[in-house]
């Protein structure tokens, strides 16, 4: 039985998203009246929309437990083959079309590593993060591209009076929360998060699950970078550059564990997403220090994470107490 204390800490900290998010509105609208303007409003919307995008993926790899570090070197090699593709004469929806194949290739080929090689996760990734942003580098020759009007028509286009990016977050927003709280394999990921070796036994098939995961954060940061550079408008040798940090702070902010097994796409990932891109829209309007961004990004994560951990400590001392009450 749970004490009130207990009850009370829960909530807050199953919450704590909710309650930072409400809070920095309040504090920036406080500070300036332009925050709280409907055009800025959905300025915020619509830039959170990659990063929403890449976090998705990263809830899906992260419930089981695991991490994928490359989706920004995902994000910036398939930029720089799609920006030299058009600039080249190459078709819009054919550049498109190779920026998501980059994506599940990439993400294919983290799955191979993980689970036909099983190494750990945390170092395939890692070694696919430099290998993809030095290939891309090299490709790009470290230089900036600036792609034509055509594809920053995907970031101002509208359907049926909503901004496209947005469009297509609503759309990764419904896939990934049906996926994960309706169908069987949602329910997979999560045992596998809990305890891989039980969801084993029972029959899952850990090895071709988790290679799934590793697919669909490839492909969901590939449709992350067409958001981005639909945005910019330009490949520049940053472009990408710790995506992966952002994905995870969104993620984790919103609730999902980084011990697996526990989360959501929406709320809790999408309001993550949308409480960092506040933040940083937030100093942009009140005209802050530039040096300030990557400090209160920063101090973001690790709230993020000191607030998983404490999480994570107090839900297993309740499960320990609780299995030696049934013992008793």
């Amino acid at each position: 039985m749970k004490s009130p204390r207990t009850q009370f800490i829960l909530l807050a900290l199953n919450n704590a998203s909710l309650v930072l998010f409400i809070a920095v509105l309040a504090v920036f609208g406080a500070l300036s009246p332009r925050f709280f303007t409907g055009p800025n409003l959905v300025n915020i919307l619509i830039q959170s929309a990659s990063t929403a995008i890449v976090a998705i993926g990263m809830t899906f790899v992260l419930l089981t437990a695991g991490v994928d570090l490359s989706v920004g070197a995902i994000m910036f090699l398939a930029a720089a083959v799609a920006g030299k593709m058009v600039l080249g004469g190459a078709p819009l929806w054919l550049a498109l079309a190779v920026i998501l194949l980059i994506g599940l290739a990439f993400g294919a080929v983290n799955a191979f590593f993980i689970t036909r090689l099983r190494l750990i996760a945390f170092i395939v990734t890692l070694a696919t993060l430099y290998l993809g942003r030095g290939f891309a580098l090299w490709f790009t020759e470290t230089r900036a591209m600036n792609l034509p009007p055509s594809f920053l028509a995907i970031g101002t286009e509208r359907w049926l009076g909503i901004p496209l990016p947005v469009f297509i977050l609503a759309a990764a927003v419904v896939v990934a929360q049906v996926v994960l709280a309706r169908t069987p394999f949602g329910r997979q990921i999560y045992a596998v998060g809990h305890d891989a070796e039980v969801a084993r036994k029972a029959g899952v098939n850990t090895g071709r699950l988790l290679a799934a995961v590793y697919v669909i954060s490839g492909f969901c940061a590939a449709v992350g970078g067409i958001l981005a550079l639909a945005q910019l408008g330009a490949v520049s040798p940053t472009f990408g550059t710790n995506k992966e940090f952002a994905a995870i702070a969104a993620a984790v902010l919103g609730g999902t564990s980084l011990f697996g097994g526990r989360g959501k796409v929406f709320p809790g990932t999408v309001l993550g997403a949308l409480l960092i891109q506040s933040v940083e829209n937030g100093l942009v309007v009140l005209n802050a220090d530039p040096y300030l961004y990557p400090l209160i990004t920063s101090a973001i994560i690790f709230s993020a994470v000191l607030t998983d951990s404490i999480r994570s400590d107090l839900l297993s001392k309740l499960g320990r107490r609780k299995i030696r009450v049934e013992e008793a």
